[in-house]
């Protein structure tokens, strides 16, 4: 059963207020994206990566970042979209049928690990459709116009993360319903859940966080310098 990977680093970086794009900045020294690209180019249940980028960053993505890596695997490289869902989209479409489990992963979750990605992956193939996230700690409140309307269950929510994986039809069917509905959603799951499938959620880690804000960036620099030596892949 083939699996293909799609990396999706085509944010702005909006939020993280800087020169540089996110999934670009500098980790220990090193680029967001390319330590989340070897974690998946380590993992032995992914055959193919997908890797969607703003459309003009592709030269330099190629020439710079990518040839900077000792990769094992064939990374294609995809043009994204104007939303995060777009580039979904686009990368599903590269993809092209060509897998019979696609993984959809954020670039800048740099710490996911392989047995995430190989537990998602696995449970994909089983009921098709799984993603990766965590039980929530603390309590919740919904919230409307800066008030709080009601305190939620915690012991029923969970904090939905990537890597998220799919039977390639069905997000493909998830995805072309959504834009023929206009509808966006927040993640892949989401638009999986609109066709009245159920999507199974196994634990993931509380140090799988997306960076996105310049207070994410320091607590990754205090992450990465605590991980084992032998945390991230080695070529």
């Amino acid at each position: 059963m083939t699996v293909s990977a799609i990396i999706v680093a085509g944010g702005k970086g909006i939020r993280m207020g800087a020169a540089v794009r996110k999934q670009y900045m500098l980790l220990a020294g090193r680029p967001i994206v390319c330590l989340t690209v070897e974690v998946f180019d380590a993992c032995s249940c992914i055959d193919d990566i997908f890797l969607v980028v703003p459309p003009d960053d592709l030269g330099v993505c190629a020439e710079k970042w990518m040839a900077s890596l000792t990769l094992y695997k064939r990374i294609h490289l995809v043009a994204g979209g104007v939303e995060r869902q777009d580039s979904v989209y686009r990368g599903i479409q590269a993809v092209g049928g060509a897998c019979d489990v696609v993984v959809i992963h954020d670039a800048v979750r740099p710490f996911v690990s392989l047995q995430m990605i190989e537990s998602c992956v696995a449970e994909a193939r089983t009921s098709g459709a799984c993603i990766i996230g965590m039980p929530a700690m603390e309590t919740a409140k919904q919230v409307n116009s800066g008030e709080i309307e009601r305190t939620l269950d915690r012991n029923t929510i969970w904090l939905a993360q990537t890597p998220q994986a799919f039977n390639f039809d069905l997000i493909r069917a998830a995805h072309e319903t959504a834009r023929s509905d206009l509808f966006m959603g927040t993640d892949d799951a989401m638009l999986v859940e609109r066709l009245g499938r159920k999507v199974r959620i196994l634990p993931g880690s509380r140090l799988n966080i997306k960076i996105t804000t310049p207070e994410d960036l320091a607590l990754a620099e205090g992450i990465i310098h605590r991980m084992p030596s032998d945390y991230f892949p080695v070529h």
